[in-house]
C-alpha cells in the first residue's frame, strides 16, 4: 500500500507534539498527552524534542494505527475540544505551561473552529449598506495590500487597489536576486487562513512566494479591483467634503480619483539605501543595488565587489561566488548569524502529506512554529538594568545566547582563523538584524577566490573601491547590498491632511504613528507595517499585517456603526503610546547605545521596531476604541 508507505515516511518526518495533538482532536482520546511524551526543547535545536528514542517509536507505531483508521473512513471525533483540554494541549505542544494571559491569544491564532477574530464582522443589514456607502484606496499590491483587499471585500467595503508594478507580490515581484527567499518559516510566512502544505521549501525562494501571491490574488478575484502600472503621487484631504483626493500617474497620464480612506500598504523597505561614499556614481562599469538586480549582467568571469553584508548580501553572495573570477565583499560589521541548518531544505513528501490529510495537524505545527519563535525568544534580547558584562551582551541570557551563536560561526572556520574576528559580531545579538546560517555563507567567504575586507572604503573610483588604508580594489562590477531607507516612510508619496498639513513635515525625518496605523491631523489615512511595527527576532510581520487590517476595518466598521464621515486619533492617545513606545525600546538589545543599525533613524531614535509582545500587539488591535478617536459628523463639520 504505496499510502501506508508514505504515512510511514510521514512519521519519521512529523513534529510528534503537533502530531499527538492533532490526534487528541481524530480520535477524541486525550491520553496522547502522556507524560512520557511531553518535549523538552533546546533553544535553537530545531529537531529536538527532548522525547527519548523508544517513546518515539512509541508514538510512531500508535499513531500509525490512528492515522490508518481514518483514512479507511474513520471520523474526526473531537473537533472542537472543551477549553481545559485545549489549554492542556497547547501547553504540552509548547513544552511548558503558557502564561495565563496569553490563552486568548493563542486560541485565536490556533483558529480550531476556522473562525478568528481577523475576520471581519459586518453580518447586520444596516452595517452592510452603510458599509457599501464606503470607497477606499489601497496603495500597493503585495502581501498587505492584497491582504487589505480580502478582507475590505469580505467586509462588503469597495475598495481599489493602486500599484506601481505590473503584477501583484510588491517586495517578491522587485526583488529578483540570486538566492532571494523569506527568512521566516513559510508555515508561518503564509496568511494565517490560507495555508499552504504543499511549500516545497521549509524558507521558499522568490519565484515561489510570489506564485503563492498570485494565487491568493486569482482565488479572491483582487486582479479585478487592481490597477497596475500606476504611482499615486499624492493624497490630500478634502475637508469640506471628507473625501482623499488622490493624483495617479500611469501609463494613460493622469487622473484624480477620490476616496473616504486610504490604506498605505508599501511597508518599510522598498526604497534602496545606497551608502554614503565619496564617487559614488564614479563607477564606469556596471553598478546596481541588489534590489534593482542587472540580470543583463553577465558575472562570469567578472572581478566583483560587493558593498555591504546584511540580509540580502548572504543570500546572493553564496550563490554568485562560484561564477565569479574574484569577489571583494566589504564589510562594516558582520550580522549575527542564527544556526538553521534546514535553511535551504526542502520540505520532506512525507511532511506535505501529514500536513494534507491528517486533520488539525497543519494548526498545530503553525501553532508550534508561532509559540517557538515569538514571546518564547523574546527574553533573550530583553537587557537587564544591572548587566555589567561588557557591550557585547545585554543580560547573561542574551549571553548565553551569543555564546552559542558565536560558537556556531567559529565551529565553521577553524580552518580560517584569519575569519574569525571578523565574522563573529561585537554588538549583542538582537542589536542589528540576524540572518538564518546554515553554512553556505563562511564556506563562501573561505573560497580561493573570495576575499571579506573589513577595512572601511575611503571612495569609488571609475576603476574600483579603495579602502582607508590606499588599496585599491579593481572591479568590473559594483553590488551594493545595503539595504534600504526604511526610516524614511512613504518617501515617494505627498500626504496633505487637515488644513493643507504636510505629513511629512508633521513627522520632521522622525516617523510616528498610533499603533504604527494613525496620525493625528490626518482622518481616515492608514498605515500597515508602519512606525514600530517591525519585529526582530519574534514571529512572522504577515501576523502584524494581520492585526493592522483587523483594526483598520474595524475603524472602517466605526465609522459605518456611528455614522461620522472621518475618524482621526487624538494627539494626546498618539502622544502618550508613542512615549511609551520609545521608552520600552531602550530596554532590549537593538535599543543598546553601542549599537548603530537602520532600526534607528538619523536622531537615534528607534524608529522600526515594536518594543512589546505579539500579545501586546494583538490585544490593542482586536478593535478601536472610540474613546481614542475624533469621529466627525456631517453636522458637526457643516457647524
Amino acid at each position: 500500500m504505496a499510502e501506508a508507505a508514505l504515512l510511514d515516511e510521514a512519521l519519521r518526518e512529523a513534529h510528534l507534539p503537533a502530531l499527538l495533538a492533532a490526534l487528541v482532536q481524530v480520535t477524541g482520546e486525550a491520553d496522547w498527552l502522556r507524560p512520557e511524551w511531553a518535549p523538552t526543547y533546546t533553544p535553537l535545536a530545531r529537531n529536538d524534542t527532548g522525547i527519548p528514542e523508544d517513546e518515539q517509536a512509541k508514538i510512531r507505531e500508535r499513531a500509525r494505527a490512528a492515522i490508518l483508521r481514518l483514512l479507511e473512513g474513520g471520523e474526526v471525533r473531537l473537533a472542537t475540544p472543551e477549553p481545559a483540554l485545549l489549554r492542556r494541549m497547547m501547553d504540552f505542544v509548547a513544552g511548558a505551561p503558557i502564561p495565563e494571559g496569553y490563552a486568548d491569544f493563542l486560541l485565536d491564532e490556533l483558529a480550531i473552529s476556522g473562525r478568528s477574530t481577523k475576520d471581519p464582522q459586518f453580518e447586520q443589514p444596516r452595517l452592510k449598506e452603510a458599509a457599501r456607502k464606503l470607497k477606499v484606496l489601497v496603495i500597493g499590491a503585495g502581501m498587505s495590500g492584497l491582504l487589505t483587499g480580502i478582507r475590505l471585500s469580505q467586509a462588503g467595503i469597495p475598495f481599489e487597489i493602486v500599484d506601481k508594478n505590473p503584477d501583484v507580490g510588491g517586495t517578491w515581484f522587485e526583488n529578483t536576486y540570486p538566492g532571494c527567499r523569506v527568512d521566516n518559516s513559510n508555515h508561518m510566512y503564509s496568511y494565517s487562513f490560507e495555508p499552504n502544505h504543499l511549500w516545497p521549501q521549509h524558507f521558499s525562494t522568490q519565484p515561489v512566494l510570489l506564485s503563492y501571491f498570485r494565487g491568493i490574488a486569482d482565488k479572491y478575484g483582487l486582479r479585478e479591483h487592481i490597477r497596475f502600472g500606476t504611482l499615486v503621487e499624492s493624497v490630500t484631504w478634502d475637508e469640506a467634503r471628507a473625501v482623499w483626493r488622490a493624483e495617479l500617474v500611469g501609463a494613460d497620464g493622469r487622473e484624480t480619483v477620490e476616496a473616504n480612506a486610504v490604506v498605505s500598504a508599501v511597508g518599510q523597505l522598498n526604497r534602496p539605501r545606497y551608502p554614503d561614499i565619496e564617487g559614488l556614481g564614479e563607477f564606469q562599469g556596471p553598478a546596481f543595488h541588489s534590489a534593482e538586480w542587472r540580470h543583463d549582467v553577465d558575472l562570469a568571469e567578472k572581478r566583483v565587489a560587493v558593498i555591504g553584508t546584511g540580509a540580502s548580501a548572504y543570500q546572493f553572495v553564496p550563490e554568485i561566488a562560484p561564477e565569479v573570477a574574484q569577489l571583494k565583499v566589504f564589510q562594516r560589521t558582520p550580522p549575527w548569524g542564527l544556526p538553521v541548518p534546514h535553511y535551504h531544505e526542502d520540505v520532506p513528501e512525507g511532511m506535505k502529506w501529514l500536513l494534507e490529510h491528517v486533520p488539525y495537524y497543519d494548526k498545530w505545527y503553525r501553532f508550534w512554529l508561532f509559540w517557538m519563535t515569538t514571546e518564547g525568544f523574546l527574553p533573550m534580547v530583553k537587557a537587564d538594568p544591572s548587566w555589567n558584562g561588557g557591550p557585547g551582551a545585554v543580560s547573561a541570557e542574551n549571553a548565553m545566547l551569543r555564546e552559542m551563536a558565536a560558537a556556531a560561526l567559529a565551529a565553521q572556520v577553524q580552518d580560517r582563523p584569519d575569519l574569525v574576528d571578523k565574522v563573529i559580531p561585537q554588538y549583542p545579538v538582537g542589536g542589528k538584524r540576524a540572518v538564518l546560517d546554515n553554512g553556505v555563507w563562511l564556506a563562501a567567504l573561505k573560497r580561493p577566490n573570495v576575499e571579506l575586507v573589513t577595512e572601511r572604503i575611503a571612495r569609488v573610483t571609475p576603476g574600483g573601491v579603495v579602502t582607508a588604508d590606499g588599496t585599491e580594489h579593481e572591479a568590473d562590477v559594483l553590488i551594493y547590498g545595503t539595504g534600504f531607507q526604511a526610516s524614511n516612510f512613504l518617501s515617494y508619496l505627498k500626504v496633505k491632511g487637515r488644513g493643507g498639513r504636510d505629513l511629512h513635515e508633521a513627522w520632521g525625518g522622525d516617523a510616528r504613528a498610533y499603533l504604527g496605523v494613525t496620525t493625528p491631523g490626518f482622518p481616515n489615512f492608514f498605515l500597515i507595517y508602519g512606525p514600530n511595527t517591525n519585529i526582530v527576532v519574534n514571529g512572522s510581520i504577515i501576523f502584524f499585517s494581520e492585526c493592522a487590517v483587523r483594526y483598520i476595518v474595524g475603524c472602517l466598521k466605526l465609522l459605518a456603526e456611528s455614522g461620522a464621515r472621518a475618524i482621526e486619533v487624538k494627539q494626546a492617545v498618539h502622544d502618550d503610546f508613542n512615549r511609551r513606545v520609545d521608552e520600552a525600546n531602550q530596554g532590549w538589545a537593538w535599543g543598546s547605545p553601542h549599537v548603530s543599525s537602520w532600526y534607528k533613524n538619523q536622531f537615534g531614535r528607534v524608529s522600526q521596531n515594536w518594543p512589546f509582545g505579539l500579545i501586546d500587539y494583538w490585544r490593542a488591535t482586536l478593535a478601536p476604541n472610540p474613546e481614542d478617536f475624533v469621529l466627525e459628523r456631517e453636522t458637526e463639520a457643516a457647524a
